[in-house]
């Protein structure tokens, strides 16, 4: 984190130099281990003064398509999605993303530096609410809001608990529920009496024998492409600072309770703002189920659906997959938020 200026403020409006139409730059391959040109991480500072990374794309393109606002998932940092995001960019978005406080490069809340901890899903949704207001303030619209798995349910909420407002919102395998077959009041009651138990920030499941070393068999709840999920582990090396391990007690307990209050009555129908999900029936860590349920009782809700070609980080899929993904979603930007003549 020392290495980025501290700044709350925007870069500036207008397109970069190296970005303009005309430029080889938007048809040269993407470097997905590579910050791309032009692109400036930055710091923001939340209200209580808590530095949360941030990374924003000058415009790419003679016309502006609109800003989209990007958060990873848990344990996840934006590097893992810099492929996603310069796509965006290069297709006219000014693009931003930005970590959770508490992982990747904005810190640890457990006391250790692996362990992933939050007091409370509302603590994330006031950086949100903050982060959208300043952020929406000095982009152009239409604004569109985006993340994936925890991030995904993030958003969700804050869209719901209208701290944000924005004029569309792209899920990708959104964590809604889990899998399991228990019935999710019931694992709730059992995570808080574990949670009270072993303690809140005590590690909620075992992640190595090495710290800092990623567990057998994580690939292959993640994606099939080995190529894109060796991109994670060039990043964890390049910048230490990204390694997360397990989730906490409390995160755990936290994230049952975050997920009940989202489908409480009426909660997801009184949504008006278009919500497109994207989620396999693999997903062997978020619920296919709690996904589908939620798209159904979103009054504007659509599901792009795959099956077993797809696992959990379907933007980090193999092309065939990914390319699904990434089109179906400039379809629905396109017809439901169509650029500002």
């Amino acid at each position: 984190m020392h290495d980025l200026p501290n700044s709350n403020q925007p870069q500036e409006d207008g397109i970069s130099q190296s970005g303009k139409s005309g430029n080889n730059l938007v048809d040269r391959p993407i470097d997905r281990r590579e910050i791309p040109a032009g692109v400036e991480e930055t710091i923001w500072c939340a209200a209580d003064g808590h530095e949360i990374r941030r990374i924003d794309w000058p415009q790419r393109t003679d016309t502006q398509r609109g800003s989209l606002l990007f958060f990873p998932g848990r344990g996840d940092n934006y590097e893992k999605y810099l492929e996603s995001l310069e796509e965006w960019a290069r297709a006219g978005w000014r693009v931003t993303a930005a970590d959770w406080r508490g992982q990747a490069g904005s810190g640890r809340l457990a006391g250790d530096a692996i362990t992933g901890h939050i007091d409370d899903f509302d603590t994330w949704l006031r950086d949100l609410g903050d982060f959208w207001k300043l952020w929406k303030s000095r982009r152009g619209g239409p604004h569109v809001l985006a993340g994936h798995s925890m991030g995904g349910h993030l958003v969700m909420r804050g869209l719901a608990e209208k701290y944000v407002d924005p004029d569309a919102m792209v899920l990708s395998a959104p964590m809604l529920g889990f899998t399991g077959r228990m019935p999710a009041v019931v694992m709730h009651g059992g995570v808080k009496l574990l949670a009270k138990l072993k303690g809140e920030t005590t590690p909620a499941w075992k992640w190595s024998e090495k710290p800092g070393e990623l567990p057998e068999g994580r690939e292959r709840l993640l994606t099939h492409d080995d190529d894109r999920y060796a991109d994670e582990l060039f990043w964890r090396e390049k910048r230490p600072q990204l390694v997360m391990g397990p989730g906490s007690w409390g995160w755990v307990e936290r994230s049952y309770a975050s997920t009940r209050a989202l489908f409480g009555p009426g909660v997801l129908e009184a949504v008006e703002t278009p919500v497109y999900m994207i989620a396999t029936t693999n997903d062997k860590l978020v619920a296919f189920d709690a996904i589908a349920e939620a798209v159904e009782r979103l009054p504007k809700g659509e599901l792009l659906q795959f099956g077993d070609e797809a696992r959990h980080e379907i933007l980090r899929e193999i092309d065939p997959v990914r390319d699904r993904a990434m089109d179906g979603t400039a379809e629905f930007l396109d017809r439901v938020a169509p650029a500002k003549s």
